[in-house]
């Protein structure tokens, strides 16, 4: 049976890894409102994050899977969501220079028809290398930092920058695959990578 399956996003990193998987889906933007200061662990606010975008998303359909995800990092216990200025990415990266943290992404799967829902919370290490203010300058430079969380985009400057990563690389990118492709046999949804 072929359940209709719809991507709660916008991003067009998250579009292109669930594209890899081979499934079929449909890409309908969540409109939600996230709040980036609740009282949550990181954790548990990537969760939240994750299925008020699912819910919303939902409302607009009678059946199908919705699958959502929110994508942050989090440094010394702060919340790093995208800078959207210059001179907060400049920041950002400044803070990270030299140093590891944490990039979290949480993801829902909600099977509309039944009700049955899930939402997980995925977590990789990134260790950046030592970076100058030319490097920082150069890249904010470029905008692409200006909507990514924590102002980078691991694919562009992945090599040059990162020291070591431990745990999942798609994660970082904005969707922990291999955990997503597993809850989702939960939903009756097989797919082999």
């Amino acid at each position: 049976m072929n359940k209709r399956i719809i991507l709660a996003s916008g991003s067009p990193r998250r579009k292109e890894l669930l594209e890899k998987t081979g499934l079929i889906f449909e890409v309908v933007k969540s409109d939600y409102e996230e709040d980036m200061t609740l009282e949550l662990s990181p954790k548990k606010l990537a969760e939240h994050l994750s299925r008020g975008k699912a819910e919303d998303v939902a409302k607009k359909f009678t059946e199908g899977i919705i699958i959502s995800a929110d994508t942050f990092i989090s440094y010394e216990g702060k919340i790093m969501g995208k800078p959207h200025t210059p001179e907060r990415a400049k920041e950002m990266l400044l803070s990270l220079s030299g140093r590891s943290h944490s990039v979290i992404t949480g993801f829902t799967i909600i099977d509309i028809e039944s009700g049955k829902n899930i939402s997980r919370a995925v977590e990789t290490l990134i260790f950046f290398k030592e970076l100058s203010e030319k490097e920082i300058d150069e890249y904010v430079a470029t905008g692409n930092p200006l909507d990514k969380a924590g102002a980078y985009a691991i694919q562009v400057i992945g090599e040059k920058w990162v020291e070591k990563i431990e745990g999942d690389f798609d994660n970082v990118v904005g969707l922990p695959v291999k955990d997503l492709l597993e809850e989702l046999k939960e939903f009756g949804v097989f797919v082999e990578l």
